[in-house]
Parts: C-alpha cells; sequence; structure tokens
C-alpha cells in the first residue's frame, strides 16, 4: 500500500506539471468503489473538474487533493494498489515499476479510473489507476483553505512531516500512554498519526530498535525519546527521496523486508541477522530479534512463549527491575497448571463414582465381568426399579 513517502512522490509530480493550468478535459466512468464508495459518481467527479484551474495540491498522511479555482475539490486515497500516472512523466517509485513492468507506454494505462486533459501547450495528460479499486475518489465541497477541517482529513492524525508543530514529543507520549496496544498498532492508526503504513512502520521499529510487539504504555521516556526520532528520521527521508528506494540508506530494513514466500530469498540481514515474520496490528511484520529486543510486557501469546526468559533477556536498560518482575510473573504462570491438574484429577473421579451409581448395561461385558469380579455378593437391581448402589450403601 501507497505510505506517506509514494503518496509525497504524487504530489510532487502534480504540482510539478498541473499546478496553474486548467484542465480541458475530464473522463470519469462511474464506478461503484472508487467513487461510489467515497460518496460521489464518477459523472459528477467529470463536472467538477471540467474547465476548472489547479491552484495547489496539498497531501496529509495517505489523502491527497487538488485545490481548484473554486469547490468542490477532489480529495484521493489510494488504496492497496491505486497509483497517479502523467503521460511521458515516470511517476513511478521503484517497486511499482518492477510491478507494472512493460506498462508504462501504454495510454490510457491499464486499470485506469479517470483521465484529464490540460489545455495548455504541451498538453499534460494524468490518470488515475487502480487494479483492486480499493482507491477512493471524493469531493469535498467547501473553500481550498478547509480541505483539511473536513471529512476525511478531520478525522486523522497529524502528519509528521508537513505537520511538524504538531507531531512533538509530548504529542506522541500522551498518545502512547492513553491506549494499551502494541506499538506497531498504534503507529498504523490513521486517527493517531497519518502516513504511517506497514513497511514504514517496521523501519521506524527497527532503526528504534524496539519490538513491534510491546505494548504502547509501556515504553519509559527515554524510549519514547528514540522513537519519536525514529519516526521523525524515517518519515523525513523517505519523504526527501520521494519513496525512491534506491536512494535509501543501506543499513534500511526495507532493502531485505520483502522475501516472505519468495524462493531463493534471504532470510537474514548481510551481517548475519536473522529476519523474521509476525502478525501485529492484523499486518505482517518484519522483525530482527536479534537488534529489536522485548523489553516489558508484549502480547498475551509473547508472555506465555516466553514465561521464564533469561535474566540478560528480560532486564532492560531502561526498566529496572523487570526480570524480577517477569520471573514473579512466570512463577505464578507455573503454578496455574498445577491447579488446572488438580482440578483434572477430580472430575474423572466423579464420574466413576456416577459410573458405580447405575446399573451395568447387558451390552457393556467387560465392565459387568469388572464389577462381578469386585462385588461379587452386590445383589443385581430389580426389574422397574433401579436404586444405585452408592444408596444401597447407604441404606444399610
Amino acid at each position: 500500500m501507497p505510505e506517506i513517502a509514494e503518496v509525497a512522490r504524487i504530489t510532487h509530480f502534480l504540482r510539478q506539471h498541473l499546478v496553474g493550468k486548467t484542465i480541458s478535459k475530464v473522463l470519469a466512468p462511474d464506478d461503484s468503489n472508487i467513487f461510489g464508495k467515497a460518496g460521489t459518481t464518477g459523472p459528477a467527479f467529470q463536472k467538477a473538474l471540467a474547465g476548472k484551474k489547479v491552484v495547489e495540491v496539498g497531501s496529509q498522511g495517505k489523502y491527497f487533493w487538488m485545490v481548484l479555482s473554486s469547490p468542490p475539490h477532489p480529495v484521493m486515497h489510494l488504496g492497496m494498489t491505486g497509483w497517479v500516472q502523467i503521460r511521458g512523466i515516470q511517476t513511478g517509485y521503484t517497486r511499482y515499476l518492477e510491478k507494472t513492468k512493460g506498462d508504462q507506454e501504454q495510454w490510457p494505462p491499464k486499470f485506469w479510473k479517470f483521465q484529464l486533459e490540460t489545455n495548455s501547450d504541451p498538453k499534460v495528460e494524468v490518470a488515475f489507476t487502480d487494479a483492486r479499486r480499493f482507491g477512493r475518489v471524493r469531493l469535498v465541497d467547501c473553500p481550498g483553505t478547509d480541505i483539511r477541517k473536513k471529512s476525511p482529513l478531520v478525522e486523522n492524525g497529524p502528519d509528521p512531516v508537513v505537520d511538524r508543530d504538531v507531531f512533538t514529543e509530548d504529542f506522541l507520549k500522551k498518545k502512547m500512554k492513553s491506549r494499551h496496544v502494541p506499538i506497531k498498532a498504534l503507529l498504523l492508526d490513521q486517527t493517531t498519526v497519518s502516513g504511517i503504513g506497514n513497511w514504514v512502520s517496521d523501519e521506524i521499529m527497527y532503526q528504534a530498535k524496539l519490538h513491534p510487539e510491546q505494548y504502547c504504555d509501556e515504553f519509559d521516556d527515554a524510549d519514547i525519546n528514540t522513537l519519536y526520532k525514529a519516526i521523525r528520521y524515517v518519515c523525513d527521508l523517505a519523504v526527501e527521496k520521494l519513496g525512491d528506494s534506491e536512494q535509501f540508506p543501506e543499513d534500511w530494513l526495507f532493502n531485505h523486508r520483502w522475501g516472505k514466500g519468495k524462493k531463493d530469498s534471504p532470510t537474514t540481514l548481510p551481517n548475519g541477522d536473522k529476519i523474521t515474520f509476525l502478525t501485529v496490528g492484523g499486518r505482517t511484520s518484519c522483525v530482527v530479534p536479534s537488534v529489536q529486543k522485548k523489553r516489558g510486557r508484549t502480547t498475551v501469546d509473547d508472555v506465555k512463549e516466553e514465561s521464564i526468559p533469561p535474566d540478560h533477556e528480560t532486564e532492560s536498560r531502561f526498566f529496572k527491575g523487570e526480570a524480577k518482575k517477569q520471573a514473579n510473573g512466570g512463577a505464578e504462570a507455573e503454578e496455574r497448571p498445577s491447579k488446572k491438574t488438580k482440578t483434572g484429577k477430580s472430575k474423572p473421579t466423579k464420574q466413576e463414582e456416577e459410573e458405580e451409581s447405575k446399573p451395568t448395561p447387558s451390552t457393556s461385558r467387560k465392565p459387568t465381568k469388572q464389577k462381578k469380579q469386585d462385588k461379587p455378593a452386590e445383589p443385581a437391581p430389580q426389574p422397574g426399579r433401579r436404586r444405585s448402589s452408592r444408596l444401597n450403601r447407604v441404606a444399610t
């Protein structure tokens, strides 16, 4: 899914080639997903853009928009596979080009959902494409300066690059202390911070040397400071490079994370550190366990798997005495199975008593023989009146 860096790349090219130009032609066949699920239609979109001048292009996290000479204004989200192509211009980033190999020369491009042209000379041709149709294109009817005050942008958190004055370390700390979820799940929540998706969050956690499963309210101030710096570093650099992974630093996890499930793909970093994958926040996460140590509490599953880890793994440089705390937790975990074992034994005993109290069926030969051997003198139950042996003993 395109994230903050890829959206920054699209807005860069739209500013460069559309701002200041007038849209002379729009084609937008209706699509119940792309337009319909965003509350508009293809024809309405077509009518809203035709003849309008593009004044500005903006973005917030995974959303981007064009401010037109008059409302309504188009606000777009790329979904899983959406992209914006400009004829004759390579707008795609490295991984996008790998996926669409051989399609760059085709126009209109495959899976286009709307096209537009400008009246400039030379004219600019733009197309929004989306193979899986998870993208959304909507119209927001308000002054261009108020787009971020309207839905869906108003419900989203600050953009760590665009909103530097809002996304501060104190802001992050308050969000982390007010929730009790794995830290990666918090970063993926677009209402907390906009633009961070799967690969960006994995890169942030790797650079910060923190584990994605650790609960966000378990971090101390030193770790929060480390995490905040990692968010700023990864997002700033990814946006600066416009999502072009060929320009990412060699030590980034991004360069080695795409091999899951592929034959002959590397399972380690160049230095030999093992790469593993697990699910956090509903997403497949890439983790380097030797670098990203677990400190404090993580998910319930992890607590079960590592109920009594070695002291050097639980003792954190930030959490003094954490090893002792977890060791006590592990001792309690050891006691619980013994209680369950005791309970498990009592149930069969009760069942045996109940089985003894019932008359032996004629079809069960082995139990009948066994009972005859154990209790040869016990009288057989009278027909039509069944009385348990236990009651016979009480009566005696």
